[in-house]
């Protein structure tokens, strides 16, 4: 996949629009040509994009002048035809500009989809959330706007050699940045808890390579993810997860001919399971733990060879 530009921060343009008291600031929906003067016919001297932010200097009937981003962090001066620019005066422009990325969301998911549509949501929905930030929508957005970037960087990540290193710390990191930005300012909230759970991945091994350190650090990580958010909505994975390695220990002691820490793991893993369907009974992952704890029980492996 390739990796998304990172966009400049919307301040330079403010820097422009000081001088201007009647400034607009927007968001855009379509792609738009701009040209160096308010004519259909007048030289093209560049292009903004889904998602891109703009200021508003001037209107001259049915194009506006306006200082853009564009592609490759570039910012430029130019007039565009009026449409599709949500400002941040526009009546439900908040929900117009979530739609709009949806749909971007949408067009990246099909296999001919429109070509840089997940960079599009990514951006539209970070612009939502910095030009809007106080609609209800904003967390959300903030939040899809990470989870986009952090989905590409981490096939970036995953798609490198060294993602086989069994320790998280000898292969790269996907960058957090964005996820932290989640919960500095929407702390308490679903949102910053799916951004801290994302953040679990840089912690994970890549190949366990049959050893009982990782699923035993593992199972640590995500049982503190769920003290630490015992309300969200990825407690009940995280949880799993944990009986998960668990239950693959039981095997993995035996191959490290250590049967009372086998036994330890197996008791161990069918609490968390139990726990699971107890604590969570309404989600997904209670039935998937009911299951876990039944082959634990018929001794049936989970995990390596003899589980194939």
């Amino acid at each position: 996949m390739i990796r998304p530009a990172k966009f400049l921060p919307f301040l330079l343009l403010l820097t422009s629009a000081l001088a201007h008291a009647e400034a607009q600031r927007g968001i855009m929906v379509r792609e738009a040509i701009i040209r160096i003067t308010p004519d259909d016919s007048a030289q093209k001297i560049g292009a903004t994009g889904r998602g891109r932010q703009v200021v508003i200097l001037g209107q001259n009937h049915d194009w506006v002048n306006v200082f853009a981003n564009v592609d490759q962090g570039r910012d430029i001066t130019g007039w565009i035809m009026d449409k599709g620019v949500v400002r941040t005066t526009t009546p439900n422009g908040d929900r117009i500009v979530f739609a709009a990325a949806e749909d971007s969301e949408d067009q990246a998911s099909r296999s001919h989809g429109r070509p840089g549509a997940a960079q599009d949501a990514m951006r539209l929905y970070a612009s939502l959330a910095e030009l809007l930030p106080k609609s209800p929508l904003a967390g959300e957005a903030l939040y899809r706007s990470a989870d986009i970037r952090w989905q590409i960087e981490s096939a970036d990540v995953m798609s490198l050699p060294s993602a086989k290193e069994q320790d998280p710390l000898l292969r790269s990191s996907i960058d957090e940045d964005h996820m932290r930005e989640v919960i500095k300012k929407f702390p308490h909230t679903k949102w910053a808890d799916f951004a801290a759970y994302n953040l679990l991945d840089n912690k994970l091994c890549g190949d366990w390579q049959g050893q009982s350190k990782c699923p035993e650090r593992e199972t640590e990580i995500y049982e503190k993810y769920v003290r630490e958010h015992p309300q969200s909505p990825k407690a009940a994975e995280a949880l799993y997860n944990a009986a998960w390695r668990q239950g693959a220990l039981i095997q993995i002691y035996k191959t490290e001919n250590d049967p009372a820490r086998s036994d330890q793991a197996k008791s161990k893993a069918t609490a968390l399971a139990n726990e699971v369907a107890k604590t969570y009974p309404d989600s997904t992952w209670a039935n998937r733990s009911l299951l876990l704890a039944y082959m634990i029980e018929q001794n049936i492996p989970t995990y390596g060879s003899a589980a194939e």
